[in-house]
């Protein structure tokens, strides 16, 4: 059964905190009639730590700002060049869990790298997206009211260099790759709309606009 429209926003290239602390609002105000949203950005060059986080997995984060935040997991690193998508879902409408949601979302990031004839796979007891030994997605969620935020991040053409200040998703010598290391050519807005596409898609939504 398909459910009521989701939104999508593209708010461009943004400051971490300032978004962070929208879509808290907006999930404290929403009622059981609000749209879903999707929001699609890419953030200045920043790391955050989920409400897991632990110190030793900062190693050298130099001038880079790390924002201790409320999600789930440990530490990870956004920056240009990298696409993130901040899912502003009613579960209870949805019908699912978190752990259904988790699956829905790394499923979407699959399908969409099978477009570019790259397989991929998730992993059930580290979170997010891999191609080989390397992490391309990384996720992280918070639920509240039934309602989650938080997202899905997926590296296209960003500088990886800044992951060596950590041990991204507090996972030692954990290996990091990017779109670009794979595919020559693709477009970052057609990733934004096909991937958009998918998590309309595999969560049952009828329709965006």
């Amino acid at each position: 059964m398909s459910v009521k429209p989701a939104v999508i926003k593209d708010l461009g290239t943004t400051h971490y905190e300032p978004v962070w602390q929208a879509m808290k609002r907006f999930t404290q105000d929403r009622d059981a009639t609000t749209d879903d949203e999707l929001w699609v950005t890419q953030h200045f060059p920043v790391y955050t730590q989920g409400l897991n986080g632990r110190k030793e997995h900062l190693l050298a984060t130099d001038d880079i700002p790390v924002v201790q935040v409320d999600r789930g997991g440990q530490v990870t690193y956004h920056g240009p060049g990298q696409l993130v998508i901040y899912c502003l879902l009613d579960l209870n409408r949805l019908g699912i869990g978190i752990r259904q949601l988790v699956t829905n979302i790394e499923m979407a990031i699959i399908n969409l790298l099978e477009c570019y004839q790259l397989e991929a796979y998730a992993k059930k007891d580290a979170p997010g997206v891999y191609i080989g030994a390397a992490k391309i997605a990384a996720l992280g969620l918070r639920i509240r009211k039934g309602c989650c935020y938080h997202g899905l991040s997926l590296n296209l053409d960003m500088d990886l260099k800044p992951f060596a200040g950590i041990n991204p998703c507090g996972y030692k010598d954990l290996k990091v790759t990017r779109l670009a290391d794979h595919v020559s050519h693709f477009s970052t807005e057609q990733v934004k709309q096909q991937l958009c596409s998918q998590l309309i898609t595999i969560n049952g939504y009828e329709q965006t606009r």
